[in-house]
């Protein structure tokens, strides 16, 4: 545990209680309040991602190129700042896309620095357990932003409108989102020696000159990314089962924002111990688990309509990304060449946030003119593919503690 992965990961936790106190309402906001379809909740969801995906990848690279991270970690950072207070005020769902799209510019800017802060300190055979950690932090905060989002809808009657609670959890998001900024402040950065300039190559030489299995891990995520329709659908489901189980709309919402606290609270105990276990047991049986686990469960919501149901689906897709997404950027860190580590994390990134816009937009489409099974479908089957490619991917050779980390602060 060093001081720089403690400071980033408190930071991503108030971030987090930020982000999640409105993440589960905004269905109810967009489709509710503001009167849009379900496809209107994935053009926004999938734009807010793919839009500023672009800069993961030359965030990256200007993090590599300067040797330093902070800075643009605490841009990003505080560009999602403003993206909250921006959702505060909207009144349209073209406003809530644009807060939406400031929020993830700023992820977009602090992603790869960050995550290549976290790999800078930490020695590549503890780097799965220093994902772990962070995610399992970054969910803890997730967990007690819905918690808070609950609390609000809760205490209202049943027949009350849940435009007010939104626009007060709006609000009180944007005070966490500050926290996050401050905290950052107190990491103590050595600048190190910046990238070797390359010479000038054409992006199909850039590409074949990187590591074979990390070009192959890279189209993989592509695929998978094309699966992973935004999180907004699962919790547009829950609602629509536990409306039509008799619930009115206000007990519906809170019911669905403990949904999504309980995917949550899995997600936060499960990283860090399977973060550590990809250290001992390789990254790639993780991801493969984690895969078969979301194809599961998305042929699982095609097919259910059982409230009760519901929850434990909710509960196991937790699993998912505690099994996949720290261990994917350790995974990247580990093919990276060291001069590129930011580059490449940032890459990783902008591929599975630009395939979040087709996946979302197909998804709404399928979910208005198909059926809402028919979303799940198409996310269990591109899901499924990707599980087989991953399968038959070579096996990297396990990672040593060869590489000296370099502390921070």
């Amino acid at each position: 545990m060093t001081r720089t992965l403690l400071l980033v990961s408190i930071t991503s936790l108030f971030n987090d209680i930020s982000s999640e106190m409105v993440y589960p309402l905004l269905p109810f906001l967009v489709v509710g309040t503001l009167g849009g379809s379900a496809t209107i909740l994935g053009v926004i969801e999938g734009l807010a991602e793919s839009i500023p995906a672009l800069l993961k990848v030359y965030s990256g690279r200007i993090s590599d190129r300067m040797g330093m991270r902070k800075p643009l970690v605490v841009g990003g950072y505080s560009c999602s700042l403003v993206g909250k207070a921006l959702l505060a005020l909207a009144t349209g769902w073209w406003p809530v896309l644009a807060g939406r799209v400031v929020d993830r510019l700023g992820k977009g800017i602090r992603a790869a620095p960050r995550d290549a802060l976290i790999a800078d300190t930490t020695p590549p055979d503890q780097r799965g357990h220093a994902f772990g950690f962070n995610k399992m932090m970054d969910t803890v905060g997730a967990a007690i932003g819905v918690l808070a989002a609950y609390l609000l809808l809760s205490r209202l009657p049943a027949g009350e409108s849940t435009d007010s609670p939104v626009r007060l959890a709006l609000w009180l998001a944007v005070i966490p989102a500050i926290l996050s900024v401050v905290v950052l402040l107190f990491i103590r950065e050595k600048k190190a020696a910046r990238a070797p300039s390359a010479p000038r190559q054409g992006m199909l030489a850039g590409w074949r000159s990187l590591p074979g299995r990390l070009r192959l891990f890279l189209l993989i995520s592509l695929i998978f990314a094309l699966a992973g329709s935004s999180n907004q659908f699962l919790l547009l489901r829950g609602q629509q089962m536990l409306t039509e189980d008799g619930l009115g709309p206000v007990q519906a919402a809170a019911s669905v924002c403990l949904l999504y606290l309980l995917y949550n609270i899995v997600y936060a105990i499960a990283s860090y111990p399977l973060g550590r276990l990809s250290d001992r047991i390789g990254r790639k049986p993780i991801l493969i688990a984690g895969f078969v686990i979301y194809a599961g469960i998305y042929a699982a919501f095609a097919i259910n309509q059982s409230p009760l149901l519901c929850w434990i689906l909710f509960g196991l897709y937790g699993l998912f990304p505690a099994l996949t997404e720290g261990v994917e950027k350790a995974f990247v860190a580990d093919l990276a060449p060291k001069h590129l580590r930011a580059t490449m994390l940032g890459l990783h990134g902008t591929l599975l946030a630009l395939g979040l816009f087709p996946a979302s937009l197909i998804g709404g489409l399928l979910w208005d003119h198909v059926a809402p099974a028919a979303t799940f479908w198409f996310g269990a089957g591109m899901g499924l593919l990707a599980t087989l490619a991953l399968a038959f991917m070579p096996s990297a050779p396990p990672v040593t503690p060869a590489e000296p980390p370099t502390e921070h602060g």
